[in-house]
């Protein structure tokens, strides 16, 4: 094994060791080299993409289909001040979404449908097109755009029993005969750059970590003020166990299960940039020689 070889292992020991903490320090120049390489932004769509399936299918399987079953409830009126419910899983991403928007990385997300409860989430016309085709494959689709930039939209599928039995119940769903792994709908991301330096992409996914963690602690906050407030801790809600987990432990599971495919995707893609300018894309091929690292994580 070249010395170089020892250096990629250990910045991605460095990596690992960042996403997997529950409450990582900030990445500096001692623990990873942040200005080595440039990513393309579809790099950065996998990876928060990711994020989003990990928080989502977390919070859909574990908090609202157990909290149901230990006596939770979940619905659209969430927000109101009398309503004693969390919201539901596209009402959380949507959330998220909101928090995104307030934060400096300009990434943004949306939830659509050909067929959703919520009006406002329906496709428009440019939309549907790029979503047929996702139906169909079952593969996401990059487009340009020439306001939001580039534009990722990825299939939102029906993964656990809660989402189809809710949209298959609820009164304003327009289509009652959802199965488990339908295409119910997309996620769709943009970004405005071409390529983000290190730095930047590791700014994005902190961005899209945060914005999980600050609509769950919304949630937690809504719980506290219930008639019959959860057992806050370390356990997860199911039938005969009234609790739920804490922030800490909830987003510790989110970076466990996102984890490994945001190190995957660092290992597969960046490449060096230009001398003294991160983020350009000139000079962005791979080295050919085996003993080179061309980038340092």
């Amino acid at each position: 094994m070249t010395s170089s070889h020892i250096v990629l292992i250990g910045t991605f020991s460095c990596i690992a060791l960042y996403l997997f903490a529950t409450s990582p320090p900030e990445l500096t120049d001692g623990d990873v080299s942040t200005y080595a390489c440039q990513h393309e932004v579809e790099d950065l769509f996998e990876a928060v993409n990711h994020i989003n399936a990990a928080a989502r299918g977390i919070y859909t399987k574990r908090i609202v289909g157990g909290g149901m079953a230990a006596g939770l409830k979940f619905g659209e009126e969430w927000r109101e001040p009398d309503v004693e419910q969390g919201p539901l899983p596209a009402l959380f991403l949507r959330e998220t979404a909101a928090h995104l928007e307030a934060m400096p990385p300009r990434l943004g997300l949306y939830l659509g449908s050909d067929a959703p409860i919520n009006q406002s989430n329906l496709f428009g016309v440019g939309q549907m097109k790029a979503f047929t085709q996702v139906k169909l494959t079952r593969a996401p689709v990059f487009a340009k755009d020439e306001i939001a930039g580039h534009v990722a939209m990825y299939p939102d599928l029906a993964s656990v029993t809660p989402c189809v039995r809710c949209h298959n119940e609820h009164p304003d769903s327009p289509k009652k005969d959802w199965v488990l792994n339908d295409v119910m709908g997309a996620t769709t991301w943009t970004y405005p750059s071409t390529y983000l330096s290190t730095e930047e992409f590791w700014s994005v996914v902190e961005a899209m970590f945060s914005a999980v963690s600050k609509t769950y602690v919304s949630f937690l906050a809504k719980t506290a003020q219930f008639s019959k407030t959860p057992m806050l801790g370390t356990q997860w809600p199911e039938a005969a166990r009234y609790h739920l987990p804490n922030n800490e432990v909830f987003m510790a599971a989110v970076r466990s299960k996102a984890a490994p495919e945001i190190i995957r995707i660092m290992l597969d893609g960046g490449s060096p940039a230009s001398e003294g300018v991160a983020g350009s894309t000139e000079g962005a091929a791979a080295s050919e020689t085996e003993g080179d690292v061309t980038c340092e994580y």
